[in-house]
């Protein structure tokens, strides 16, 4: 079969190799899936770069936690699934539900853990999620760690997005445009930054309801605070650079879901929250409960993740460049 490795050691896209393997067999426990789709994350950008969590690989890595498939065989004493179930790996293979813990266990495409950039993945009965019916493999793929990271952010806090709060959403990213989804399928209102005024009007069709150019208008999170009365939820996805804005922008009792891994520099003083008694959230994936939760909205709104570019699984490394490069909207996928 043919597998993506990342290959032991690896520190940029050179050490990403395609090399043919064997066929695995599922043992007691576990299923077998036929990948039929992956999607890249700003994670899987670093991992090859040894740039993510521990350095560089310490062996080779199959890429990519976010893939989408059916069931082709199950290994000894599984039950609740069957040959041909359509299913997705669950970023963290042990989280089932509740609140986040040590013990979430090995997350998908890293090192000690399987990845889905191959023909066929081993992983336990209990680390797939059945994918919603109205999803393609492709558009499935794009949900187990942006789609799943946008609904921890919005829904699965102490207080879940209603209709009528506000949501403010930075750039046009994967997991920025599920979370404008989901929010619009909730009844939100939401804001969503750009630096390009033509992913602002691509924005605005997907349902955003005020648009800012962050280019333009520097004091971005005072400008979100001004059109809202103060942001009730901030999906913070830059990090570090972005922090003081979505600070100004959160407003009084709100919450900013930090998310934000792409930017390292800035203020990240938090002292203004406290004049608006508002709070951060540290948001990493989620659990197999939320990933259930996303799929049954999905179904409910018709939503549809948004697909930038498809690459074959023979041009991976073009699915890395373009997943890097300014144009991207939305998610890229790498079909099998």
């Amino acid at each position: 079969m043919r597998q993506w490795i990342v290959t032991r050691g690896s520190t940029s896209l050179d050490g990403l190799v395609l090399r043919n393997a064997p066929e695995p067999v599922p043992g007691a426990g576990e299923v077998l899936v036929r990948v039929r789709a992956c999607s890249l994350n700003y994670r899987d950008q670093i991992i090859p770069l040894g740039l993510y969590m521990g350095g560089p690989v310490a062996e080779d890595t199959v890429p990519l936690s976010d893939g989408a498939g059916e069931i082709v065989a199950l290994g000894e004493g599984v039950t609740g699934w069957a040959v041909g179930d359509r299913v997705a790996g669950l970023f963290f293979q042990n989280w089932a539900d509740g609140p986040p813990n040590p013990g979430v266990g090995p997350a998908l495409g890293a090192a000690g853990a399987p990845g889905m950039l191959q023909d066929l993945v081993v992983l336990p009965a209990t680390g797939v999620v059945r994918i919603a019916d109205s999803l393609s493999f492709a558009e499935a793929a794009c949900l187990p760690c942006a789609g799943v990271t946008a609904w921890n952010a919005l829904m699965a806090g102490p207080r879940p997005v209603k209709a009528g709060e506000s949501v403010l959403v930075l750039g046009t990213g994967g997991v920025s445009l599920l979370a404008l989804q989901i929010a619009k399928a909730a009844g939100a209102i939401v804001v969503a930054t750009s630096s390009s005024d033509a992913k602002l009007d691509r924005a605005r069709a997907l349902g955003a309801d005020h648009l800012i150019n962050y280019r333009t208008t520097p004091e971005w999170g005072a400008a979100a605070a001004g059109l809202t009365g103060g942001i009730d939820h901030v999906v913070e996805v830059g990090g570090a650079g972005t922090l003081a804005q979505s600070i100004a922008a959160v407003g009084f009792a709100g919450e900013i879901a930090l998310i934000g891994v792409l930017t390292r520099e800035g203020n990240t003083n938090p002292h203004g929250l406290m004049f608006k008694g508002a709070a951060i959230r540290g948001i990493f994936v989620g659990s197999c409960a939320m990933a259930g939760g996303l799929n049954a909205l999905i179904d409910a709104h018709g939503i549809k993740p948004v697909i930038d570019r498809r690459f074959a699984i023979a041009d991976a490394k073009d699915a890395w460049a373009y997943q890097a490069s300014p144009d991207l909207f939305g998610k890229v996928v790498i079909t099998l």
